[in-house]
């Protein structure tokens, strides 16, 4: 308690808000409580009477949460709602009755598993309203539609889908709470897949994600906090690992920018090089440059602009690719009148070329020469057309956690978890998905632990 007394002191010196809740508590012993009520609920009455005492000197800018992400797995949906119900009671009797700044204190209540389901919503604003407490907070998670989120069954854009999700969950969460001044925080939002490794989300397609998500949240008066587990904030070095991400969140907290259908341009290594056309998402700004480097391009000769569509000249683009070597060959931003700049990237690229290989199911890599692309997702099937993998109901894997891809080794990990759960003695075809649209076909048979690999 000390040292968590420490660390909140500190934040509050320095200016921040902060929500102090018990945390993994809620699966390391808490979520047994459908099944050992009085034991838990023992612990959980004698954990909060210490940290409301340890803390109810402190400012208004300390916030507590009774409970993080709640399950009850064991229960039915109605005995959870009970169960919860029934904690978030006695935390808030406990606080309010603990004295000092607590009486006034402003309170954090989730729902189960923090998910911002209408009907768990629907059961935690019955509870803050029985509560009469007008200093109350209701909270919910949001990492984004699940697919996209981890990078699975094709799911590789921030397209209709993903974006109806995002505004139908904030919708709900307005109408629950927000219209009838309960007031929310998002306790944790981000993208799910960054918690296996980078590269799970394309850069372009994450930056309109949190360009949205802020958009939505602010017009939906939501207050929100970026859960993170080191992708993006370098805590050694002390800076924001991609800066232009980080502007791009912030900028979303009080207006909109433009994106693009695309941030990669691709551009054959070899032969004619074409126009590129890109779809702009003004989101109410105007197009007001695009520049490379300090140098602004010319309108009409390195490109046009047709109502929202930016077209990229050949002459321009052969201009900035070079002698075409493998990657990215120029960077351009395209700026607007409000907002943050749309960065694209112009990249020469082949179709990647993969090499056969063995190896175990403990550490298999298929040769890949990259030659300037950058993959996107991979599918797994059998000959008779089942899905191969961990994921069975989608032929394309979770980037990551089944495949990633490692450019230092020029190769494409297939992980254990990938290769255990596939049949033993049978031939998988991988269709690997790359971002210029090109694909590659290759072939694995796992025999016991060997794994074979294969380009026919």
């Amino acid at each position: 308690m000390k040292r968590v007394k420490q660390v909140v002191d500190q934040a509050l010196d320095s200016g921040f808000y902060v929500i102090l809740d018990i945390h993994h508590d809620s699966w390391q012993w808490a979520d047994s409580m459908s099944t050992d009520h009085d034991k838990v609920l023992t612990r959980f009455n004698a954990t909060w009477p210490q940290i409301a005492t340890s803390f109810r000197n402190e400012s208004a800018k300390l916030v507590f949460e009774s409970i993080n992400e709640p399950r009850f797995e064991s229960a039915d949906n109605t005995r959870k709602a009970e169960l919860l119900n029934e904690l978030n009671r006695s935390f808030h009797s406990i606080v309010r009755k603990s004295g000092g700044n607590n009486t006034k204190r402003l309170l954090i209540l989730p729902t189960e598993v923090c998910t911002p389901d209408q009907r768990l919503m629907n059961n935690l604003a019955t509870t803050i309203k029985s509560l009469r407490d007008p200093r109350l907070i209701a909270t919910v998670h949001y990492y984004g539609y699940f697919p996209f989120s981890v990078n699975v069954a094709g799911t590789t854009r921030f397209d209709a889908t993903v974006q109806k999700d995002l505004s139908q969950t904030f919708e709900r969460i307005h109408d629950t709470f927000v219209a009838k001044n309960i007031p929310v925080v998002i306790g944790e939002y981000g993208l799910l897949g960054y918690d296996h490794g980078p590269g799970a989300v394309e850069r372009g397609e994450m930056q309109k994600y949190f360009e949205a998500f802020g958009h939505t949240a602010r017009t939906n008066k939501v207050t929100t906090v970026l859960w993170d587990n080191g992708a993006f904030f370098d805590r050694d070095k002390l800076r924001w690992k991609d800066a232009g991400m980080y502007g791009q969140i912030k900028s979303s907290w009080s207006t909109r920018s433009a994106t693009a259908s695309t941030d990669n341009v691709f551009v054959p290594k070899t032969g004619r090089v074409k126009d590129r056309t890109l779809t702009l998402n003004l989101n109410g700004a105007t197009f007001k440059a695009l520049k490379h480097g300090t140098a602004k391009l010319v309108n009409g000769k390195d490109y046009t602009l047709a109502g929202n569509r930016l077209t990229l000249k050949a002459a321009a683009l052969t201009r900035l690719v070079g002698n075409r070597a493998h990657g990215v060959n120029a960077t351009l931003q395209a700026e607007f009148s409000r907002g943050v700049p749309w960065r694209i990237q112009v990249i020469t690229q082949e179709t990647p070329v993969q090499s056969d290989t063995t190896g175990t199911t403990n550490a298999f890599r298929i040769p890949t020469q990259f030659r300037g692309d950058v993959l996107a997702t991979m599918e797994a099937t059998y000959a008779d057309g089942g899905n191969a993998g961990p994921t069975s109901w989608t032929p394309y894997q979770q980037f990551n956690t089944a495949f990633a891809p490692d450019k230092a080794t020029n190769s494409i990990r297939l992980t254990p978890a990938f290769l255990d759960a596939v049949k033993g003695d049978t031939r998988v075809k991988l269709t690997f998905h790359f971002w210029s649209g090109a694909t590659t076909t290759y072939y694995v048979t796992k025999s016991g632990s060997t794994v074979t690999g294969s380009t026919s």
